[in-house]
């Protein structure tokens, strides 16, 4: 049997030494040599790249999208060494996909084309994505909801994982933007986040005032609470308050020698005006099992 060898750089480079021209089969080794675009590889070149992508340890996207017919997506990942790059989705039907960022982290990540047309009456995509490997941002957009602006900012990973899930879905009914006020008020010298949740929306954190925009069709909020007491001995309570009349709604707990993250704050509902107040406590009994 023939094998089928590839041509050495060496031998290629001595088709072009000066004053030399290369013959007519050295000139379709040449072009032999060369990969084209469209060529497809085979199953053994499929497979020692496969092998080789193993040992790679830049960041990525992977992402899943389905009944997105034939729009098209785009990201910008900014990154260290290389220049921006530019990534385009489309429809995967269901199967997860993952792409290679070019350069080292940090890796910062914004929407560049997300188009929100060709939706039937109550129909809307919904969006659920990673950043921080700890917790998934969900949001809708689509019809009468606001689109994904050229620009928004996903965040910066925190780690080597951009998940990214995108489907078109019908709700059964039009879905509006409600607010809700939140006043933050952290009487304690530790550095305390929150952030807020509801149906198919929620927020990042943060630790100062905020303006929620998730949906009157779930119109709840849950409370989550991060903050490392590890080394600290005093435990925090965290109150949330119906600004309106002041009514306590829901107490959360940081406990004394933990790194409490995603921290459980209590759910509340059609409230329009609340205010959240972390003080120092008593430490409370630690539950054998908190709820995440």
């Amino acid at each position: 049997m023939e094998e089928n060898k590839p041509t050495s750089r060496e031998e290629l480079k001595s088709y072009f030494e000066a004053g030399d021209y290369p013959t007519q089969g050295q000139f379709g080794k040449l072009i032999d040599s060369l990969r084209h675009k469209e060529d497809v590889l085979t199953n053994k070149e499929a497979a020692i790249l496969a092998n080789s992508l193993a040992d790679i340890e830049n960041g990525y996207i992977q992402y899943y999208t389905a009944n997105v017919s034939n729009q098209k997506f785009s990201f910008v990942v900014n990154q260290q060494d290389e220049e921006d790059q530019l990534i385009e989705i489309g429809e995967t039907n269901g199967i997860t996909v993952k792409k290679y960022f070019y350069g080292n982290a940090p890796y910062t990540i914004k929407a560049k084309k997300f188009p929100g047309e060709e939706l039937k009456e109550y129909e809307y995509y919904f969006l659920q994505y990673q950043i921080d490997p700890n917790f998934y941002n969900y949001k809708l957009f689509g019809n009468n909801l606001p689109t994904i602006e050229e620009g928004f900012e996903f965040g910066t990973l925190k780690g080597k994982m951009f998940y990214f899930q995108l489907q078109k879905q019908n709700i059964g009914q039009k879905i509006n933007i409600v607010n809700t006020i939140i006043n933050f008020k952290n009487n304690t010298d530790i550095s305390i986040l929150y952030r807020t949740e509801a149906g198919n929306w929620n927020d990042s954190y943060k630790s100062k005032d905020s303006v929620t925009d998730h949906y009157d069709a779930w119109d709840y909020l849950t409370f989550r609470y991060s903050a490392n007491l590890q080394g600290i001995e005093r435990s925090i309570e965290c109150k949330v308050y119906n600004a309106d009349n002041e009514q306590l709604l829901q107490t959360g707990y940081l406990y004394s020698g933990q790194n409490n993250e995603n921290a459980w704050g209590g759910q509340v509902s059609r409230v329009r005006n609340v205010r959240i107040e972390c003080n120092y406590t008593q430490t409370p009994e630690y539950p054998q099992s908190d709820r995440n």
